[in-house]
């Protein structure tokens, strides 16, 4: 069976290795693969995979893999730290963040280090006088020059990350969207090809809908609750982004979270629980929304999400699947546990239905997504900071 995933929407951070080898196979670099370095030993890469013909050319005749079967219900995303099998799952999509540019300027001898140091370069940023709003528009122009990088890279759209130290400033957010969006049509790429990556507070789900309604995509990030999930899209958010495994191991390790323990007292895991209701709130109230779940940690998680839209998967458990044949007899024993049909029949309560204001939002978090929230904004934050330090000691590069 073969499929192709289109436009999926993609997190990445891209390791020494395979930044390198994509140069290679883009643009036939012959340089050698540098070292990698320390930085990125946690460092995640997430593209959406296209199966090639020849990904089941070897099976018998009638017989398919588990990762085809699951590619029939919904597209695959690759988390891993190289992308080491670029042939058989080539990228389709991507994201640039501060984490990326921490990577690249650890790497001086790829393209996309060329791209940050063209931003370091940027005229109109040499004439701000204070240091750190000439930092930030050094930042911009970075992320702009990178995802544009990307952009010639990937069919698919690239993600571009917002500063989360904006997460509680509704128009701080659409401004900083607005400059990135000038800063890409200077290098001719198009809306189109776009989502800006933002944190679902309030104030970022505002940005959301702003944002929506002037047509430029959003893609919601730290999902961690009902009502966070159901007023990203409310907003017309394109993408919202949930974190599965993360909700499971708050829930091993606290209580007092009523969405949470409800899920538990059903007997459900409490991260697809999450998925699952936004699913069918979505479906059954029409929101164009896609979702995402990441934060997978086994095969079952995966068989559980059957039908979401983009299902981010640890690269461990793709090869098992890829490795894993399935006969005929049991090919379609596989149950698609979310679809519009399911979905329209699901009944929520009457205050599932309402929109909210920003007192309800915040009082219908649940101290789980307030926590996880938190401690991803704190995340994104330092390393946006991070990259503003490194840019003022290497400022200006050499050789441009």
């Amino acid at each position: 069976m073969s499929a192709t995933l289109h436009s999926p929407l993609s997190s990445s951070l891209l390791s020494a290795s395979s930044l390198q080898l994509q140069e290679r196979r883009f643009f036939g670099f012959a340089a050698q693969s540098a070292k990698r370095s320390s930085d990125f030993k946690h460092k995640k890469l997430f593209f959406s995979i296209r199966a090639s013909a020849s990904s089941s050319s070897s099976l018998d005749a009638g017989l398919s893999t588990e990762l085809d079967v699951v590619m029939g219900y919904s597209e695959i995303v690759p988390d891993t730290v190289i992308f080491d099998d670029f042939e058989r799952f080539p990228p389709t999509a991507a994201t640039v963040s501060s984490s990326l540019l921490l990577g690249i300027c650890s790497l001086p001898d790829t393209k996309f280090r060329s791209a940050v140091d063209t931003a370091l370069a940027a005229s109109e940023c040499y004439t701000i006088g204070n240091s750190d709003d000439r930092m930030s528009c050094f930042f911009d122009k970075a992320l702009v020059n990178v995802g544009g990088e990307l952009v010639k890279l990937v069919p698919g759209r690239v993600s571009t990350e917002v500063d989360a130290r904006l997460a509680y400033d509704t128009h701080g957010i659409v401004r900083k969207v607005h400059d990135l969006l000038k800063l890409y049509h200077e290098i001719e790429v198009s809306a189109e090809r776009l989502l800006f990556k933002i944190p679902s507070t309030w104030q970022g789900i505002e940005a959301s809908r702003l944002l929506e309604s002037e047509g430029i995509q959003t893609h919601m990030t730290f999902v961690y609750s009902f009502v966070q999930a159901a007023a990203a899209a409310q907003a017309g958010a394109s993408v919202i982004q949930f974190f599965v495994g993360r909700l499971r191991d708050w829930a091993h390790n606290h209580t007092g979270d009523p969405e949470i323990e409800a899920a538990l007292r059903r007997g459900e895991d409490p991260g697809l629980a999450l998925v699952t209701k936004a699913y069918n709130y979505i479906h059954k109230n029409g929101h164009k929304s896609k979702l995402m779940a990441a934060a997978i940690r086994n095969k079952h998680d995966v068989f559980n999400l059957l039908g979401v839209d983009y299902i981010i998967c640890p690269l461990k458990i793709l090869q098992s699947l890829k490795e894993s044949v399935t006969p005929p007899d049991e090919k379609y024993s596989f149950v698609r546990r979310l679809s519009p049909q399911s979905a329209a029949s699901y009944n929520f309560s009457n205050e599932e239905l309402l929109k909210w204001d920003q007192y309800s939002f915040a009082s219908a978090m649940g101290p789980a997504a307030v926590e996880l929230l938190t401690t991803g904004l704190d995340s994104y934050a330092s390393q946006s900071k991070r990259v503003e330090e490194l840019f003022g000691k290497i400022w200006p590069p050499p050789n441009v």
